[in-house]
């Protein structure tokens, strides 16, 4: 809740929310003596309103005191977006490194846009206004699967076949010298022209409407200003929410001349999907799709992440069951 200022009476300032008049200052930005321009609110209301957005001053201020950036907080606002200190929010208990992070490849962060506008008239998901999917964190099919009813797998082959559609569009501009950002623009658009809401955006802050994955990324890549060079290989994760059911899906595509190396990797990885649902049929274990991918991987000269897994969708966007798509058998090649 915010906090009457002690001062508030001989120097109102205007709301940092909606520009009013304003007595009340957010306690946490007082906790940790932030100027009083841009904590100030006129209402308990207009706080509350404004904390999804608000929230980020704080993140700032402890990135910048724990990783000893010495730099003020307005400068650290300038040069690290609210992208960008959303994965370094996630990525601090795994290197104490960042934001200096140890980069394993090539690629290094660009900058990246501001989230863009969904309109009123779509239907939108939980957590497109305060970015918290509370339905799913609490749902009992995190631990169960669900049987999917008819009428719910006919929705989800509708949004399916739209979120199809929509990557299929986007590949088609992918090309050397477009950003990812432009992908992520064309996969919003094109959503929004089909009547559906990009599941991504704003799912835990997520503030892209697609996934971006370029060369040595595994996975959930953030749309950028980074320009795509020839050889590059690119996978784009789309996700259409359509009739209150997510349609997930993703591909990757080579950009301009890509080396033999990694045409083979692509190649074999496709294999590996193919043979996957050659063998999805009622009675198949969960662990025999994971043990198929790792052999054909394996067999290939390829290894298989095992940081991450398939997951179940329908009206949840993750949902149980959990697909691993590696083995518990080694195959030594």
């Amino acid at each position: 809740m915010a906090s009457e200022s002690e001062v508030a009476d001989t120097n109102i300032l205007s709301s940092a929310n909606c520009g009013k008049p304003a007595i009340l200052q957010c306690p946490k930005c007082m906790e940790l003596k932030l100027p009083r321009e841009g904590s100030a609110f006129c209402t308990q209301e207009c706080f509350k309103s404004s904390w999804s957005s608000h929230k980020s001053v704080h993140l700032k201020v402890k990135l910048s005191s724990s990783h000893g950036m010495g730099a003020p907080v307005q400068q650290n606002s300038d040069s690290l977006g609210e992208d960008w200190l959303f994965c370094l929010k996630g990525g601090q208990a795994r290197t104490p490194k960042i934001p200096h992070f140890d980069w394993t490849g090539t690629l290094h962060q660009y900058p990246i846009s501001s989230k863009q506008i969904v309109p009123a008239h779509i239907n939108k998901p939980d957590w497109a206004d305060d970015g918290i999917p509370t339905v799913e964190l609490n749902s009992d099919f995190q631990r169960i699967v669900e049987i999917k009813s008819p009428d719910l797998i006919e929705r989800m082959r509708e949004t399916c076949r739209i979120a199809r559609e929509v990557l299929d569009a986007t590949a088609r501009i992918i090309q050397p010298g477009v950003t990812t950002d432009e992908s992520d623009r064309f996969v919003h658009e094109a959503t929004i022209a089909a009547g559906g809401y990009p599941s991504p955006l704003n799912y835990h802050f997520f503030s892209k409407s697609c996934c971006t994955s370029v060369n040595e990324v595994i996975c959930h890549g953030i749309p950028d200003a980074r320009k795509l060079e020839d050889g590059d290989i690119v996978n784009v994760d789309v996700t259409v929410y359509y009739k209150g059911v997510h349609g997930d899906l993703n591909e990757t595509y080579f950009v301009g001349n890509v080396d033999e190396e990694s045409r083979r990797l692509v190649k074999c990885t496709y294999e590996c999907l193919e043979k996957a649902i050659s063998i999805v049929k009622p009675g198949v274990r969960f662990r025999e799709i994971g043990e198929i991918v790792n052999r054909h991987a394996s067999m290939s000269g390829f290894s298989v992440v095992k940081s991450i897994c398939g997951h179940g969708i329908g009206e949840l966007f993750h949902c149980a069951p959990n697909i691993p798509h590696y083995g518990s058998i080694l195959f030594v090649t």
